[in-house]
């Protein structure tokens, strides 16, 4: 008897409605958030570009700290520094979620998304690298292109009024999380100082307690708090960017729930920090790292010179070839198989939607570039790719709306007001396997 045909999975389908809950309550703190960044952002451009411009330059500039253990900072590198490391706190949790019980727990349904991923780092890397050396500039910025900012392409589709369906927005959201694990790889393995070793064998051994907590079930932020920050300031001390400390603190906190539990470690802790990410550390960031100039002549230099150049390219179409080619090529290769109620087009203006690279991005420029001036164009470069991303992302997307409307509606409607949508019930995957209701 012939085997029966492998059955074909439906790639931007229906998502289980646990993963769509998570989904839902990550993507809703990052909207919100991403509207604060904007906002900050937008102010640090105006501050900037003002007459109280010097006001700002202090501001940014003053140090503060406690130089007897090496963090005498800025306030510019404590926001970076610093505040960013709650962020890749919570990038770690999210990833580790995504490994343990998300889309990246098996190899069948990781494989789209990381290929998306992976190819929408590369050929951002790739476009910056072939623009700079034609035009005879450094490769030190090859990186800088190659993230996504999930919070400010959320805050766009806010600002539109779309009703993008949850799983276009979970795919977003998976692309954002592999593409933070390449960005914490790059931090770590190429923008580190001279090391030290002690400090760093300090931090290693602080992660090695963090983790035996975990493990003996010990609770209690009294315990943690303080553990995080001597991880945190050993391995800035170490050479290592401190953020990779958030990240390493985030996987390693338990996802799983233990009998009883009814969230676990990660859980709770990405609940209390997220609003803080999102709406705090992430924006006080993009206001200390986003006032450039934007006069003509900083303008121009954005088109003229080889690096900024190679920054809008990687943006906004490295991003879009790089994403877009990898998901048509993994589903054409797999037995994935486009959701039929949805278009190629719709994964193409996700696709130039991810070209939105604005916090990680500006991280890796000012960590790529030290000398201010050249900092200062690639940061505009930055919002010139990350702006000219989400226009033409923003009309790709408004086209399709009406469709977009239609399969949101459908996926939330609720007729019999239990709070489990209706669709789920008549597809017979209700939470926990419960058959539907008749």
């Amino acid at each position: 008897m012939a085997d029966a045909p492998r059955r074909r999975t439906t790639f931007l389908g229906l998502l289980p409605w646990p993963e769509r809950n998570a989904v839902a309550e990550a993507l809703r703190t990052e909207t919100i958030g991403g509207l604060v960044l904007l906002a900050a952002a937008v102010t640090a451009l105006i501050w900037a570009n003002t007459p109280w411009s010097g006001v700002y330059e202090q501001i940014r500039d003053f140090h503060f700290g406690i130089p007897a253990l090496g963090l005498d900072l800025s306030v510019g590198h404590w926001t970076a520094d610093g505040l960013l490391a709650v962020f890749f706190l919570v990038a770690g949790i999210e990833l580790k979620r995504e490994l343990v019980v998300g889309e990246l727990r098996t190899p069948a349904t990781a494989a789209l998304p990381v290929i998306a991923a992976i190819c929408g780092m590369a050929v951002p890397a790739a476009l910056y690298a072939a623009t700079a050396t034609a035009g005879g500039g450094t490769l030190d910025g090859w990186a800088v292109p190659m993230a996504t900012d999930i919070a400010f392409a959320l805050a766009v589709l806010a600002v539109l009024s779309t009703h993008l369906p949850a799983a276009l927005r979970a795919f977003l959201l998976t692309l954002a999380v592999v593409d933070d694990l390449g960005a914490i790889l790059i931090i770590a393995v190429f923008f580190t100082s001279d090391l030290n070793f002690a400090a760093l064998a300090g931090a290693l051994a602080g992660l090695v307690l963090f983790y035996v907590l975990q493990r003996l079930r010990v609770t209690g932020w009294w315990w943690y708090a303080p553990l995080g920050i001597v991880i945190w300031a050993l391995m800035y001390n170490g050479g290592v960017h401190a953020t990779v400390a958030g990240v390493a603190m985030g996987l390693i906190l338990r996802t799983t729930r233990d009998k009883g539990e009814k969230t676990s470690p990660a859980e709770r802790t990405a609940h209390l920090l997220h609003p803080v990410s999102a709406g705090v550390a992430v924006p006080l960031f993009a206001l200390f790292a986003a006032g450039v100039s934007v006069s003509g002549a900083a303008l121009g230099e954005v088109f003229t010179r080889p690096e900024p150049l190679g920054v809008v390219l990687g943006l906004v179409v490295g991003k879009t070839i790089g994403i877009f080619a990898g998901t048509y090529l993994a589903a054409r290769f797999t037995r994935a198989r486009l959701n039929p109620d949805l278009e190629w087009a719709d994964v193409f203006s996700l696709a130039v939607l991810a070209g939105i690279g604005f916090t990680v991005a500006l991280l890796i420029g000012e960590l790529a570039f030290t000398d201010p001036a050249d900092a200062d164009h690639i940061k505009a470069a930055v919002l010139v790719g990350s702006l000219a991303s989400a226009g033409l992302a923003a009309v790709l997307i408004k086209c399709r709306n009406a469709v977009y409307r239609r399969l949101y509606e459908e996926e939330t409607r609720d007729d019999d007001a239990d709070g489990i949508p209706d669709i789920y019930q008549r597809t017979g995957s209700a939470p926990g396997g419960d058959s539907p209701k008749g």
